[in-house]
């Protein structure tokens, strides 16, 4: 099975099956139907965290320590019970600012700075590098060992493998071409990729499933249980040390306390996980869920380590074996083909999903914070003046994840031997903490300058290269191993493995002990040393730091002053993002002040300019977006003077506002009653004069037609059977709408008067939307019209009354099917999830309904027995019963239409039963 075409026909099938996916979810996304809109998917998505590292090396790092791989998963689950803090802060402040990426973050805290948007860029690249080529390195790997089966053969002792013949080389190429198909759809990166996000939620599940098949395999298929396996392991010499946590203060003590400090800052700031954390995010409350289940995750994917690296071990006892591949080379050592392939798609499925997505987050930093920034400022390029820049944008993100994943694959031709996979891991780990200073100052002080971030980060950024990296290569033999035993030009107080004499520490320790006293001693001192902040950086470090204090004020509109023109920012919005996306974004922004674009015309006011602004960070980062909007409007620069003057003023009203908010709720508290009773008087005394008016009118109609048809009835005993039988027909027919009518008026009474009987339950919407089609199934049949459902196989159940729901249901339909033509009308029923709620559509093609629109609708919905057209036999009274009962239940009714193209009734309830509901169940 293990022949060399099986395991190639397999990885392609295998990465076939992404882009199945992947498609899949884009295309559900483009109808609207989101399948990343679960807080299951996303705390999956959340478990790209665990890659081939994981899969591979923590056993290679516990076949050497122990326990000692522990700390890197104990970080993340110590972090992540803060998130609820920390991360739901960064949510907060990135979803109102567009932010794109972790640099743009950054840069957009310490007033929308390029040039530090820029320098994390940079650092993000070179230090993520190592961790690219971890993942290129352990595919080669393991695609290298399978194919010598059933020989058990280290892939050093294969040799040197020819460029065009590396697989790590064509596994690169293919990440490439991936991520491109599905990551650079959008221009705007603020936008969800739906499909990648989906297709790395099923990756964690399938390497949850292989390795968690291979560890019980080893415990017991080849052992008979953890007891046997550790009970072994305690009486070999080799590895009874390793059953001891820790085994010295210098040694393991610091090294389990960096490592877990490590692992805490990884999960917030690998650029990876922030693209999955905050840019994927759909929903801030899906944190609740990640908090619980992300853990579990983690304790699943590495029960089964000790096991499996004991195990290895033992079985190994000669030590030819490397241990990063245990996983891989007990089931080729045993023969089990079948268990050896799927770990090796296991081990793939860690690998890519790592690169798709690290890729996509690196090319978002290179296109808005590196290479955005500095084309724009290169007047000799004209960029600033082209037309549409899109294809330009693309081309960027495009190059960027070639060119990004060629270094991964050059740094592993060149240092990937000279350390185990989990060492090469770290060396990421430690240069993307040197993110957290700047991020975590940024977002709870105030007083953290733009100087300051960019010295923190530099002088960090220095001690980790010359600690970490530079030793990487010396030890590939790329630079003297002098350096490392006796220090620059001899000097041993400046060796890179024990600089300022400090010995004794493993590499990683010694690195971050120094890069974070260098890159917080930098941020902290030269933040209150150096000059004050200029009046964007105040601005911008207010408006972080207090984001939650200050939830309905948007980012920046009241601190911009100047002149501008509406279509010059339609225009310059168009270049970047396309027209069409331009022009929905200025008929959300004029449908926000209550106008239509573009037959009303838009102030160029601070809203507009703020909008247009934020609208661009999305596609081209916050400095960028600050340098072209600064291109077409003339801005009054303000002193920093005003601006805290404005927040002082902001501040101010805030409290005051809290005051009066506080004072308002005692004071409603204590008048509820009397205003309710009011309301429902004054309610109650105009809907008396409608019914009056509406009933009396209906009532008329038929009891006359009865009259009259009963006195020709009676005065004329002669009359032919054929037309007494007619007549006799008519009463019945008029009788039934008067049944109807007064049935109608009671039921709305009872409504109105709240005496209404509620029954509530769980209540399966396509079931009840079935039900009620079922019902009117012979009406539609009589009047030759169609009726297309579009019922998706699972929809969430809602709480609610299931009678008054399909009540509502059978109203909207049969008020569909009096507009359609007779022999050409269509009606088509559609039920989804949207957002926390489950939406019903009916849609006629009937007439449609003329000159009014959405709020006049609502008005229409509130004033018993008006109708909206000229309804055939309608007593005006149905829509009114509908808009009670749904909003009894907490949704809301509305309808759609224009002239000749139809009508769309629709109507929403939510997934939480609102509190009246629940009163009302319990009361019941």
């Amino acid at each position: 099975m293990l022949q060399g075409w099986v395991i190639v026909l397999t990885s392609f099938a295998y990465l076939g099956l992404l882009f199945a996916i992947a498609y899949y979810a884009d295309q559900r996304a483009d109808a609207g139907r989101s399948v990343i809109a679960s807080p299951y998917i996303y705390s999956l998505s959340l478990a790209v965290y665990a890659t081939a590292w994981t899969f591979y090396g923590s056993v290679g790092r516990a076949a050497a320590n122990g326990v000692g791989f522990l700390p890197i998963y104990i970080g993340p689950t110590l972090m992540i019970a803060l998130w609820w803090i920390v991360m739901r802060k960064i949510l907060r402040i990135s979803k109102r600012n567009r932010i794109t990426s972790l640099a743009d973050f950054i840069a957009s805290r310490y007033g929308r700075s390029a040039l530090l948007g820029g320098a994390v860029t940079v650092i993000a690249v070179i230090g993520i590098l190592p961790y690219i080529s971890l993942q290129l390195k352990a595919v080669s790997n393991s695609f290298t060992i399978v194919l010598q089966y059933p020989q058990i053969m280290m892939p050093q002792h294969v040799g040197t493998v020819p460029l065009l013949q590396d697989t790590a080389l064509w596994v690169a190429l293919m990440l490439a071409a991936f991520t491109i198909v599905f990551g650079t759809r959008h221009l705007d990166a603020a936008e969800h990729h739906e499909g990648m996000v989906a297709a790395i939620a099923f990756e964690s599940l399938v390497k949850l499933f292989a390795f968690v098949a291979v560890g019980a395999w080893v415990s017991y298929g080849l052992f008979n249980g953890f007891d046997d396996i550790f009970t072994r392991a305690a009486s070999d010499p080799k590895l009874e040390p390793l059953l001891a946590p820790l085994e010295g203060v210098a040694g393991s003590y610091s090294s389990w306390a960096w490592l877990t400090i490590l692992s805490m800052l990884a999960i917030m700031f690998l650029p990876r996980q922030f693209q999955v954390t905050v840019i994927e995010n759909t929903d801030e409350r899906h944190l609740k869920k990640a908090i619980w289940f992300f853990p579990v995750y983690m304790i699943a994917i590495n029960v089964f380590v000790l096991p499996i690296a004991f195990g290895g071990r033992l079985h190994f006892a000669d030590g030819m074996v490397d241990a990063d591949t245990f996983v891989l080379t007990l089931p080729m050592a045993e023969k089990q083909e079948l268990l050896a392939l799927i770990v090796f798609i296991g081990g793939l499925s860690a690998a890519t999903g790592m690169v798709i997505v690290e890729t996509i987050a690196l090319s978002t930093m290179v296109c808005n914070d590196l290479v955005m920034p500095v084309l724009l400022r290169m007047r000799a390029l004209g960029l600033s003046e082209r037309g549409d820049l899109t294809g330009v944008l693309l081309g960027i993100r495009r190059g960027a994840i070639v060119s990004i994943l060629l270094l991964g694959y050059v740094y592993f031709r060149l240092a990937g031997e000279a350390y185990a996979l989990v060492s090469i891991g770290l060396i990421s780990f430690a240069a993307v903490a040197q993110f957290a200073p700047a991020t975590l100052g940024g977002i709870f002080w105030k007083g953290g300058t733009r100087r300051g971030a960019l010295a923190g980060l530099l002088a960090g950024f220095a001690v980790w290269f010359y600690t970490l990296l530079l030793p990487a290569f010396a030890r590939s033999d790329w630079l003297p191993i002098g350096l490392l035993e006796h220090g620059p030009f001899g000097i041993a107080f400046l060796k890179p493995v024990a600089l300022f004499g400090v010995a004794g520490l493993d590499h990683v320790t010694h690195a971050m002990i120094w890069s974070m006293a260098a890159n917080v001693g930098a941020y902290v001192a030269v933040s209150l040393i150096a000059p004050a902040q200029s009046a964007d950086e105040h601005r911008q470090a207010t408006l972080f730091v207090d984001v939650f204090s200050r939830p309905d004020e948007a980012s920046g509109e009241r601190f911009w002053r100047g002149t501008a023109s509406a279509p010059d920012l339609h225009n310059l919005l168009a270049r970047f993002i396309g027209v069409t996306a331009a022009d929905e974004a200025f008929r959300q922004h004029a449908r926000l002040r209550g106008l239509q674009w573009p037959q009303d015309a838009l102030v160029a006011d601070a809203a507009l300019v703020n909008y247009v602004e934020t609208q661009l960070a999305g596609a081209i980062g916050a400095s960028s977006a600050r340098v072209m909007v600064a291109s077409v409007v003339k801005e009054e620069a303000l002193t920093l003077d005003e601006v805290r003057e404005i927040l002082d003023e902001a501040s101010q009203v805030i409290i005051y506002s809290r005051q009066l908010e506080q004072k308002s709720r005692e004071l409603e508290a204590a008048t509820t009653e009397l205003r309710a009773a009011n309301e429902r008087l004054t309610e109650l005394d105009r809907m008396k004069d409608d019914f009056i008016s509406t009933v009396t009118h209906e009532l008329r109609t038929p009891l006359t037609s009865i009259r009259a048809f009963s006195e020709i009835l009676r005065d004329d005993p002669k009359l032919p059977l054929s037309q007494r039988s007619k007549f006799l027909d008519i009463i019945t027919k008029e009788t039934e709408r008067l049944t109807r009518l007064i049935n109608q008026v009671l039921d709305l009474a009872k409504l109105e008067s709240g005496t209404a009987e509620w029954h509530d339950v769980r209540v399966n919407m396509r079931e009840l939307v079935s039900d009620a089609m079922a019902a009117m199934s012979q009406l539609f049949r009589d009047k030759s019209v169609r009726i297309e459902p579009r019922l998706p196989d699972r929809v969430p159940s809602v709480y609610a009354d299931p009678d008054r729901v399909k009540q509502v249901v059978l109203n909207l339909l049969s008020n569909a099917v009096k507009f359609c033509e007779v022999g050409s009308g269509r009606v088509e029923v559609t039920l989804r999830e949207d957002a926390g709620w489950v939406r019903v559509d009916v849609r006629d093609n009937g007439p449609g309904i003329s000159a009014i629109d959405q709020q006049t609708i609502f008005e229409k919905f509130r004033q018993v027995g008006d109708t909206l057209t000229d309804k055939p036999q309608g007593t005006g009274l149905g829509l009114h019963i509908c808009r009670q009962i749904v909003e009894r239940h907490g949704g809301q009714l509305w309808v759609e239409s224009r002239v000749g193209e139809g009508a769309c009734f629709s109507f929403t309830l939510p997934l939480r039963p609102p509190r009246q509901a629940v009163a009302t169940a319990r009361a019941a």
